[in-house]
């Protein structure tokens, strides 16, 4: 698939802005807003996805390391995303039941048990590892969230949740609905 070029950033804001339900933000601004190293971010795109999905679902693509949002039955959002490494990567399908801001982190027992010199619980904030928002997938110990390391998109780093730069978790957070489907194949 080949995603669409945008003349102007203005000229891709403005198309993303109608992709947008109502009070959804539009792009938010190539520079970050939430505290991260400079780091140089792929923004999302508007790509061709020839689908039969509903509106509104997500779909992780693991192997290429990218969230889409679906538009419609020809087009998505696309996001970088980092995805679970070896041995923490998965498939499936689940629906977010949850929606947090600037979540608290609680490590799960089994990550506590790998890295001891973890807080058993962190507040929300710019230095949470959850970021800024978090979708939270079933009853599930896995969320797609923010992340404070944006080094790490594109990559299979993480113990099995889909992280994506905080200035596109908030994009998806205000796009995406609790009760929507997320597909992670």
């Amino acid at each position: 698939m080949r995603p669409t070029i945008f003349a102007t950033a203005a000229a891709f804001a403005a198309t993303l802005a109608l992709a947008a339900p109502a009070g959804a933000s539009p792009l938010t601004p190539p520079a970050s807003t939430y505290g991260e190293a400079e780091v140089e971010r792929i923004p999302p795109q508007i790509v061709p996805y020839p689908n039969a999905l509903r509106a509104g679902t997500i779909v992780v693509a693991t192997e290429e390391r990218a969230l889409y949002f679906i538009i419609d039955g020809d087009e998505a959002i696309r996001y970088v995303a980092g995805v679970g490494r070896p041995g923490f990567d998965w498939r499936g399908s689940h629906r977010i039941s949850r929606k947090a801001e600037w979540p608290d982190w609680r490590p799960p027992a089994a990550m506590l048990k790998r890295r001891p010199d973890l807080p058993v619980h962190m507040e929300g904030g710019p230095d949470n590892p959850l970021g800024a928002r978090a979708l939270y997938l079933g009853n599930t110990l896995y969320r797609i969230h923010g992340s404070n390391e944006p080094e790490s998109l594109g990559s299979a780093v993480s113990s099995g949740c889909i992280r994506l730069h905080n200035d596109d978790i908030v994009d998806l957070y205000d796009r995406v609905r609790v009760g929507a489907t997320v597909i992670v194949e």
